[in-house]
């Protein structure tokens, strides 16, 4: 695969095919919910949760991360709105979160769930993995769960002012397969075609490169806070994670549509490694807390037997001191590395729980978790390749 695919400006976008996934993070831009510089509207929405809609329909999973609250806010309040202070900004993000999430539910027939987030509560472990499971919890029912960056109160988040990074962390978050940036370009393109009618579209990038970084421009709407420059950056992101990403216009119905057919008619831009290979490369290399949980034999054998998650029934106890979020290592009886993993609880309710049954862990601590002590989306072995299986019960 060339490292650039392009084609002619002035013909038509044709489709290629979409990765397989499973679970996506779709991503919609400012300027396709409030188009015309004003209030929202569902002008573009109408066709992308049509997407979201018929995909759920074929058992897949969409996560979406939605602008337009500030946008929102300003409509709504636009007498007290010329001011672009920060304090303003904020509260006008206050006022149109509402709105924001009561035009994705008055298009979803699912349930509407609303998600706020900062960088920090994903740099935080403890709060990365409540985070992690609220979400896993909200896609298990069936809900829809709208995300947006807590822009209220994350100061430095609004300075910096994009969602298209939050959508990539929140993609390695929920373990997406795949990562869909709707905005109002249908490609990157050579330069900008604002101004350069020679600019051609890129229809596949192998690697971000710097040449090909180059070529961005800026947000094309004073709706709108991103650019092609931080799409490029959420992809770096993405791709760094093992997930593949797609950039298309959401103002064009018939590339939305085609979309549910498999097929893109924008930029794919291709993963660095498989998504598996990315998250187990960092859990067999990152560097663990400096305590570790010793489990039974029969753990043992179920660990070496497939991709489980680790229950309580199968610990034995725990040694040192680590935190709910820390990767730890896992050890046999005789203190032999077995797995590593993100453990759910830290070492003291790790000792609490140690051969107890998951029915029990509210009973003992007064509070749950979950019912693994590490997921298996969280865990890896380190002696072998991690396949398909089922839980280690005790």
């Amino acid at each position: 695969m060339t490292v650039i695919d392009t084609m002619s400006a002035r013909t038509e976008l044709p489709g290629q095919d979409l990765p397989r996934w499973r679970r996506a993070v779709l991503k919609v831009g400012s300027n396709l919910l409030a188009a015309d510089g004003g209030g929202l509207t569902s002008r573009y929405a109408e066709a992308l949760a049509a997407f979201i809609a018929a995909s759920h329909a074929e058992g897949r999973e969409v996560v979406l991360v939605s602008s337009g609250a500030v946008a929102a806010g300003r409509a709504l309040l636009r007498e007290h709105a010329s001011g672009g202070g920060l304090a303003a900004r904020q509260a006008l993000a206050a006022l149109g979160q509402a709105p924001m999430v009561a035009l994705w539910q008055s298009l979803s027939a699912r349930p509407v769930a609303q998600v706020l987030l900062t960088h920090d509560d994903l740099r935080n472990r403890r709060r990365y993995l409540n985070a992690r499971a609220t979400l896993r919890e909200l896609l298990q029912l069936g809900v829809l769960p709208v995300i947006n960056e807590n822009d209220t109160v994350s100061v430095d988040e609004l300075k910096l002012g994009d969602n298209d990074n939050l959508a990539a962390i929140v993609a390695a978050l929920v373990d997406a397969d795949l990562l869909l940036i709707a905005s109002d370009v249908d490609a990157l393109y050579s330069a900008d075609p604002r101004r350069d009618p020679a600019a051609v579209p890129i229809m596949q990038v192998a690697a971000l490169t710097h040449e090909i970084v180059a070529m961005a421009g800026d947000s094309g709407s004073a709706a709108g806070t991103g650019g092609m420059r931080t799409k490029l950056q959420a992809a770096a992101k993405a791709a760094a994670a093992g997930i593949p990403t797609a950039l298309f216009s959401g103002r064009e119905t018939a590339t939305v549509q085609a979309l549910q057919r498999g097929q893109l008619r924008g930029t794919l831009i291709a993963a660095a490694s498989t998504r598996l290979q990315a998250r187990k490369y960092w859990l067999r290399h990152a560097p663990a807390a400096p305590g570790r949980i010793r489990i039974d034999a029969g753990a043992v054998k179920a660990l070496a037997g497939g991709r489980v998650s680790l229950l309580p029934g199968g610990v034995l106890g725990a040694d040192g001191e680590f935190h709910r979020g820390d990767l730890v290592e896992i050890v046999d009886v005789d203190g032999a590395a077995i797995a590593r993993g993100l453990s759910q609880y830290g070492a003291v309710e790790v000792r609490r729980l140690a051969g107890r049954h998951s029915r029990e862990i509210d009973g003992v601590l007064g509070y749950s978790y979950g019912d693994e002590v590490v997921h298996r989306d969280d865990l890896v072995s380190i002696d072998r390749p991690v396949a398909s299986g089922q839980e280690i019960n005790a």
